[in-house]
């Protein structure tokens, strides 16, 4: 793949790929969903794996030792969306739900979860109140997620100008009630601390006894796996990142590859499944 379009332009990530392609069914593939495996749509409800991302997990994932979907949405709304499940190929596939605090496991098609942090539910019957009181309630759109709440700026008049008037009040209301503040592409997410992306990238890097790993994002909620793989690489075990956008420069500069969305990044996959 050295000579191809794909090729990483960094060490690192050279040799993250040489040892996925010299020994597969000893790595990890793990990609987060919305923006990488969806396309960005203005409602989150709507959002939907590209239609050429499942049949490039499909040719993929049985060839390395697992492929991981980890995203900060429900894993039941993840698999519903992604289209994952019954898919011929992806029966071993893991959807890691919540920042890993759920998991949704192809083989068995049932979401293993803790009890929620009840902070959410609070924060949950707060957020309109603190809406409306900044100006807000019309230009916002609330997402429910279960174990977290996102408030998402794009239908707003300026969605800029929202996000940023949003950033403090919401991560004060976070903090009154024991959460934090994950930001986005024009969303803002209260969520529980400890978990996120890193966490249970690293933590299923172990348990898989993975030997090399691929992580692909493309927002800032994808910076802690990132920086799992930077530790995974400190430790021996060669990694490459791939970032599924350009948007956001945090993430881009710290790629190892570039990419544009979704549809590419399933080229990308494919082209990878058919050299494996």
């Amino acid at each position: 793949m050295a000579s191809h379009e794909y090729a990483p332009r960094t060490t690192a990530g050279r040799e993250g790929l040489d040892a996925l392609l010299a020994h597969p069914r000893r790595g990890v593939v793990a990609i987060d969903f919305d923006g990488t495996l969806a396309p960005i749509v203005p409602d989150p409800d709507q959002a939907r794996a590209h239609p050429a991302a499942v049949p490039a997990l499909a040719a993929l994932a049985p060839k390395v030792a697992s492929v991981a979907v980890i995203t900060g949405r429900p894993a039941s709304v993840a698999v519903r969306h992604g289209g994952f499940a019954g898919v011929p190929g992806l029966e071993h596939l893991v959807v890691l739900g919540h920042y890993g605090a759920e998991r949704w496991d192809a083989v068995t098609g049932t979401v293993s979860d803790p009890a929620p942090h009840p902070g959410v539910a609070t924060v949950r019957s707060e957020l309109p109140g603190v809406l409306g009181e900044l100006g807000l309630w019309h230009d916002t759109y609330i997402e429910e997620k279960g174990r977290a709440v996102a408030v998402h700026t794009r239908r707003a008049r300026d969605p800029q100008a929202a996000f940023e008037a949003l950033r403090e009040p919401l991560s004060e209301l976070a903090a009154r009630h024991g959460l934090i503040v994950e930001p986005g592409r024009l969303v803002l997410e209260l969520r529980p601390p400890g978990v996120d992306k890193g966490v249970a990238l690293a933590e299923y890097v172990r348990e898989v006894g993975a030997e090399s790993v691929l992580y692909a994002g493309d927002d800032l909620g994808d910076l802690p796996a990132f920086a799992a793989v930077e530790k995974l690489r400190s430790d021996g075990v060669p990694g490459l990142l791939v970032a599924a956008d350009t948007v956001v420069p945090e993430l881009a500069e710290r790629a190892d590859l570039l990419v544009e969305g979704p549809a590419e990044l399933a080229g990308f996959l494919s082209a990878l499944a058919q050299r494996l």
